[in-house]
């Protein structure tokens, strides 16, 4: 069985354990707006006393149009992923979509994302699976948006049978007709039925997609994040960027960085409730 609650130097996650943030932009734009971004978060954990692994993307290797920007690359972006823990002691987390990514990025990621259009993709899960384990590092798998939640149990067991058990499994949404993503949050016990913590992915659960560009409806985030946490997820992905709609990539669906402390802060208080209800004191 997949470890539950995970707990590492870098943080805890699972069962009675406080909420687990992962927070930052999709892409990485630039090393100044990330260290930016980076040391906003940190002031948002020190005041709420919080815990909070940074996410940004190195590439966007699944962008609908083949004009869109994808991000610096493999070695410029874990450079500046690195150079983030360096000066904010944050963990980071960056999604990965190709076997030879996952070694280089579990050795400074202290958990590596496998991207839901991926998660059925064999040779990724296993590369991943060794990856961090070797390196003491997690991985988060995201549900893809085309299987049930009880389907997650074979891609669990790939990254098992590959020697790691430290496995975050998110939910990020079902396709449902044409454009548009439901969550149906029966998905958030039933993963954690796996074994695995869960991640409620609140910023993709937005998406719309479809035409040149994805879109999405980021005022619909708040009340998927508090529905979320009130149904017992152990984490919540929040991508937040100062100026969504000039950011370049997933700006329809991003939280404005002002909105972030308000919205954890709800979070919060929901936390606590849940686990009074579940005799939980963490």
């Amino acid at each position: 069985m997949p470890v539950n609650p995970i707990i590492t130097d870098h943080f805890r996650c699972g069962i009675g354990e406080p909420l687990l943030f992962l927070l930052g932009p999709c892409v990485i734009e630039s090393r100044e707006m990330i260290l930016d971004i980076a040391q906003e978060i940190v002031a948002i954990r020190d005041e709420l006393g919080i815990q909070v692994v940074f996410k940004a993307s190195f590439d966007k290797a699944n962008r609908t149009s083949i004009d869109s920007f994808r991000g610096p690359g493999l070695e410029a972006g874990l450079d500046i992923l690195r150079e983030v823990t360096e000066q904010t002691g944050l963990a980071t987390t960056t999604d990965i979509h190709d076997p030879t990514q996952a070694d280089p990025v579990a050795q400074v990621c202290k958990i590596v994302q496998i991207p839901a259009f991926l998660a059925r993709q064999t040779d990724l899960i296993k590369a991943t699976a060794i990856a961090t384990a070797k390196h003491g590092s997690s991985i988060n798998v995201k549900k893809p948006q085309f299987i049930a939640p009880q389907d997650m149990m074979h891609i669990i067991g790939k990254c098992e049978d590959s020697g790691q058990s430290n496995i975050l499994a998110t939910e990020r949404g079902t396709t449902f007709g044409y454009g548009h993503l439901v969550n149906d949050m029966q998905a958030i016990p039933t993963l954690q039925q796996l074994g695995c913590p869960v991640v409620f992915d609140a910023t993709h659960s937005v998406q719309k997609p479809g035409g040149k560009t994805t879109g999405g409806n980021r005022e619909m985030i708040p009340f998927l994040a508090r529905a979320a946490v009130a149904c017992g997820c152990d984490a919540v992905f929040m991508e937040t960027h100062p100026n969504p709609d000039e950011a370049l990539s997933d700006g329809p669906n991003m939280l404005p960085l002002r909105d972030l402390r308000k919205i954890i802060q709800q979070l919060l208080q929901i936390r606590v409730l849940v686990n009074e209800w579940t005799g939980f004191r963490k």
